[in-house]
């Protein structure tokens, strides 16, 4: 449960920062801010990056 906090707050932190920035440059946030975790895969990384783009928090947080 602990990782997985640290994995919503730190897509709630780019979301954040990155909201409305094009997918490639969200994706390259996620990729060198995420920390490792099983099932963040590169689909579900765009996925993520693209709600960031259009504006979304997809954290929940």
């Amino acid at each position: 449960m602990h990782d997985d906090k640290q994995l919503f707050q730190a897509v709630h932190l780019i979301a954040a920062r990155f909201a409305g920035q094009p997918v490639h440059v969200v994706m390259a946030a996620l990729s060198s801010h995420l920390p490792q975790a099983p099932g963040i895969s590169g689909p579900e990384i765009r996925r993520i990056a693209e709600e960031i783009s259009v504006g979304r928090d997809p954290s929940g947080l």
